[in-house]
């Protein structure tokens, strides 16, 4: 485990500058709060879904691929909310959720034995997915940031 301290420390050593301004210290220790330890990143598969496609309706379907999972994600803009519709294939076995997160908010969700999973009233701007399974570790997508 890291210490935070520890870490902004060494960051204003290799920058040659110290103090840091606050907001930077504060940037710092937010995106470090947003990391799922031991986690694997998924990245963008390549397939028409990855291509980040917009249909008539607004909708943004993306796809990411790792540790032998497939997350489709498909992202619909409305009222200034996001709404999530996903699957995660194959399914990852019993007892299996993901967290559907923002920088501000993590939604946990069930997913359906076709591992299927929905989140709806997210804020617009970043977005992750992470799955977990019992006995695995994380599997996380990158950020995606969404806007309306």
């Amino acid at each position: 485990m890291i210490n935070e301290e520890y870490f902004l420390a060494a960051l204003r050593l290799a920058a040659g500058h110290d103090p840091l301004p606050e907001h930077v210290s504060a940037a710092a220790r937010d995106a470090y709060g947003l990391r799922v330890p031991q986690a694997v990143t998924a990245v963008p598969a390549e397939c028409p879904a990855s291509r980040e496609v917009r249909s008539a309706d607004g909708c943004k379907m993306v796809r990411f691929v790792a540790a032998g999972l497939t997350f489709d994600l498909e992202v619909t803009v409305g009222d200034g909310l996001i709404d999530v519709a996903g699957q995660i294939v194959p399914h990852p076995g019993e007892g299996s959720h993901v967290d559907v997160r923002t920088p501000h908010l993590t939604l946990t969700r069930r997913l359906a034995r076709t591992g299927h999973f929905a989140a709806t009233g997210l804020p617009p701007g970043w977005l992750s997915v992470v799955c977990h399974r019992p006995g695995h570790p994380p599997v996380q997508t990158r950020w995606v940031r969404i806007r309306p």
